[in-house]
């Protein structure tokens, strides 16, 4: 983990409010979000991957979500 980058995380006023906290390896950190920060490379690759990972999940759940209204309207 040498590389550093900068990012910024999402921030309202709500869910995405709180800091972040990260472990990889001896790497451990709590992110503030809405400010522009430095992580090693690999620590902001994790946190992408957890953005697509969170966002194929939720379009999972609204199909999935749509599929049982379709089989419960059928059904009654």
């Amino acid at each position: 983990m040498k590389k550093n980058v900068k990012i910024r995380l999402f921030k309202d006023n709500g869910r995405y409010s709180a800091p972040v906290f990260v472990g990889l390896n001896d790497y451990t950190a709590l992110i503030p979000r809405g400010v522009e920060v430095s992580v090693p490379y690999a620590v902001a690759k994790m946190l992408e991957e957890s953005q697509q990972q969170d966002a194929a999940t939720a379009l999972l759940i609204t199909r999935m979500t749509g599929e049982y209204e379709v089989r419960a309207a059928e059904m009654g």
